[in-house]
This record gives structure tokens, sequence and C-alpha cells, in this order.
């Protein structure tokens, strides 16, 4: 049995079923770890969510910005943006059975013989390792009830950024999230910055990468995320794993096997080669590569 970890698929399906291969990943005995956006700015979100659900037990995923995004958009929340590409998918046949599956997924693993956590964008520093549980087994509850409309009207917003146990209500839920799915910068003690997007060596001081700032949970587990493709998978300290190279921006999808630390990748693919991009999607991609 091996446990492999994969960054950001964002609907680049071809790609994925060739790191699959690569591997020759064996559903029955081998564990598929995703850090989430598993749709949107690729071609095939609908091909990568059908594929990942069948997959069934062998998979250990968390939501993502752009996961939460499609469900806003299902519920009417937010706008389909042409941008995500997300409208196949919104217009399949099983779309209903593909969001209320995928709105049923966690925001947060951890594994403790593997001594490994799992969010999309990381686990603030002031959290510990409990606290990151219970945030996130709330925002999993809300996105899991009759109610999750009501929360993902309310989860866009940078405010709080502060975490206060005493926190409660919509407010406590919307920092769970940006810090589990939006989160790349803070402030040096641990608040979280939702503005800057810039690499870890262009942002405005005192701004930090988070797993810069040393916290209780990468004191005692590894943290693997995606949700920062200009890392390119690097300037990461020991145990902090960054999985996310942009496939989808024309760079690889990366794939980490656990039990020995090797890297494996699959460059995305040229247009011609998936079959299934347009001139149109190509000019939308150059487009938005930036957003």
């Amino acid at each position: 049995m091996s446990t492999y970890l994969i960054g950001d698929i964002h609907g680049c399906y071809h790609e994925l079923n060739a790191l699959l291969s690569q591997v020759n990943f064996q559903a029955s005995t081998d564990e598929l770890w995703l850090t989430g956006d598993l749709v949107a700015r690729g071609p095939d979100s609908l091909g990568v969510l059908r594929l990942v659900r069948d997959l069934g037990d062998s998979v250990r995923l968390v939501l993502g910005n752009h996961d939460l995004h499609l469900l806003a958009v299902y519920a009417g929340i937010s706008c389909n943006k042409p941008k995500d590409r997300i409208t196949t998918l919104l217009e399949a046949p099983d779309a209903d059975e593909l969001i209320n599956w995928l709105r049923r997924q966690p925001v947060l693993q951890v594994d403790e013989e593997k001594r490994l956590v799992m969010a999309h964008a990381g686990i603030t520093p002031q959290w510990d390792i409990d606290t990151a549980r219970v945030c996130a087994r709330e925002v999993e509850a809300m996105l899991s009830s009759d109610s999750y409309p009501l929360f993902l009207d309310s989860m866009y917003g940078d405010m709080p950024n502060n975490w206060l146990p005493e926190l409660s209500g919509l407010a406590r839920l919307r920092f769970s999230t940006n810090a589990l799915t939006r989160m790349r910068f803070c402030f040096p003690k641990g608040q979280l910055d939702m503005i800057s997007k810039d690499a870890p060596d262009s942002a405005p001081p005192p701004l930090r990468p988070w797993f810069m700032i040393p916290g209780p949970v990468s004191e005692h587990y590894s943290i693997a995320f995606g949700h920062w493709a200009s890392l390119e998978g690097k300037g990461t300290p020991a145990g902090i794993y960054a999985l996310d190279t942009g496939c989808c921006w024309g760079g690889d999808l990366t794939m980490l096997r656990w039990e020995d630390k090797q890297y494996f990748r699959q460059p995305a693919s040229r247009p011609d080669d998936r079959g299934i991009e347009t001139q149109s999607d190509a000019q939308a991609r150059d487009i938005t590569r930036l957003g």
C-alpha cells in the first residue's frame, strides 16, 4: 500500500489520469490525498469530480476555495464566471448528485499514525490541532446541512482575521473558512492577511507566509497544502509540503508518495493532446492566468 498526495487538480482530468498511471495507482490498496480545488480553470472539472467520486474510500480530500465557489454558484449565491469553466459540470445530468457529494467532503484531514495534516491553504499558526479539528468540523457540519446556502452567502469577506476562542456564529465560520481555504500570508502574530497574493519574497512587510511563522501544529505534524501555485512547490521549511504547481496554468500536476517522499510530475497537456480545449478556452486561460 502506498499513500499518494496530489496538488490542486483544477479540472485537469487528462493529467490526473496520466499521473495515476505513472505510479500504477490501485484504488483497492493505495490511498490518494487531494489538496482541494478539484474544479475550475482547467478543461474538465466534470470528469475530475466523477473520477474522484468513483474512487470511493481510497480518496482523502479537502475542499478548496474554488470548490466552495462551485457550491456557491450551484446554490445561486455567486455568479458563474466564464473563466472558471464549470458550465459543463453545472449542466451535467448528474450535477445534483456530484454537488451534494462534494459539499459533504471535509476541509481538514488528520492522520495521527502518519503525523500528517492536510488543508487546502494550510493551518494558521494561531491554532493547535484540537482547535483546527473543531473549527473544521463546524464548517463541514454547515456545508452538509440544509442551511448550507446561508453559510455560503456569509463566507465571503476578509474579517475577522484574528482567531479568538470566543468567536461565534458566522464570523467564526468565516475565519475558519478563510484560514483553511484562502490563507497565504499572516502578520507576525498570526493574524490573516487576505489581500496579498504576491510571491513570498515580494510581499510587503511585515507579512510572512503562514508556514514561516511557528505554530503548534507545524511543531508536531507535517502539513501538506495546495492553493499557492506561485510557490512552485519550493521554499517551505522541512515538514511542510506545497503541492500546487499550477497545472491549469501550464505547469505540472505534482504527486508526492508519502512513504519515501518521492515526487512524480505530469506536465500540463497541450490543447490538442486534451482534445477538448478550444481557441477561446486558450485565450481565457491566458487572460486569467494571473487571477
